[in-house]
């Protein structure tokens, strides 16, 4: 998700290693979403580069250290928005991908339904599936099974309530 994080802001617009690294500090804005060590955020940006997503466009060098500043190729922004509109196929990542997401679509001011609307076509199958294993369940099977649909209960409920606030 480093990658995905960094293409992201870089969306928006050109920036340098060391203002990616406050965005996603535990104090940034998207920190609290979640946090992105400085060290990752260089390695993200050593990677995009090779893989040709990102590129250096100039350098900064206001007050401090000279600091590369880095803008999306091509690829890089087709590749960012396939994955920005993308659903999360787990309900593990519901936490920090979709909310991720959420909140790189959002400082962009773009809609959000037709992920909300996409995840939500994604998350049903799954409640249906899980709630079926929970009632063929017996001892610890039953459990994990009502653990599990829960948790997808709740991620689903969760997106059908962002889904009505965005009507």
């Amino acid at each position: 998700m480093p990658e995905w994080t960094v293409l992201a802001l870089l969306r928006e617009e050109s920036r340098h290693g060391f203002a990616l690294a406050g965005l996603t500090a535990r104090q940034g804005e998207l920190g609290r979403v979640w946090h992105v060590p400085k060290p990752m955020i260089y390695r993200a940006l050593d990677r995009l580069t090779k893989a040709e997503l990102i590129a250096p466009s100039g350098v900064e060098s206001d007050r401090g250290p000279s600091r590369t500043v880095f803008a999306l190729t091509d690829s890089g922004r087709d590749a960012v928005e396939e994955w920005l509109h993308r659903p999360v196929e787990h309900v593990r990542e519901m936490r920090s991908t979709l909310l991720m997401k959420l909140a790189l679509l959002d400082r962009r001011d773009l809609d959000r339904a037709p992920l909300l609307r996409r995840q939500r076509e994604v998350l049903e199958p799954i409640v249906s599936a899980l709630d079926q294993e929970r009632a063929d369940g017996d001892g610890f099977t039953e459990v994990l099974m009502t653990w599990r649909y829960t948790s997808a209960d709740a991620a689903l409920r969760f997106v059908a309530e962002l889904e009505s606030q965005a009507e």
